[in-house]
């Protein structure tokens, strides 16, 4: 009986010794799949010229549910894009302040709740 109990108390001291090294794991693949969306250029508040044509770049993790983003200039939206860095071709805008958002979508379109906006100046 000595032998068993202690048997058991050595397996339930390795596995809490296990358990202790998981949420490290689990943590960062929980991060790995967290939303996230840096619009890199143009900058915030950044002064443009009109009838000029500007790349947004990009680097967007979708996370959960989400499938694909848009961009938003004002209220027109753009395709939908499935490539999580690179350049996106905005369109020619005319002077003003103009509102650029990122919205992480689903595969129906729907809003999966990450977005960011910058606004520009064209002058």
């Amino acid at each position: 009986m000595k032998v068993r109990h202690s048997l058991q108390l050595l397996c339930l001291g390795a596995a809490a010794a296990l358990l202790l090294t998981v949420p490290d794991t689990a943590r960062a693949a929980d991060t790995a799949g967290a939303a996230s969306i840096q619009i890199l250029s143009p900058k915030d508040h950044e002064q443009l010229e009109a009838d000029e044509t500007y790349q947004l770049e990009y680097a967007v993790e979708p996370g959960p549910g989400g499938d694909h983003f848009h961009v938003w200039v004002d209220s027109d939206r753009g395709p939908g894009i499935h490539d999580r860095k690179g350049k996106y071709t905005l369109p020619k805008m005319s002077p003003g302040e103009h509102v650029i958002t990122v919205k992480v979508v689903d595969k129906g379109h729907v809003p999966t709740g990450p977005q960011q906006s910058i606004h520009v100046i064209v002058k």
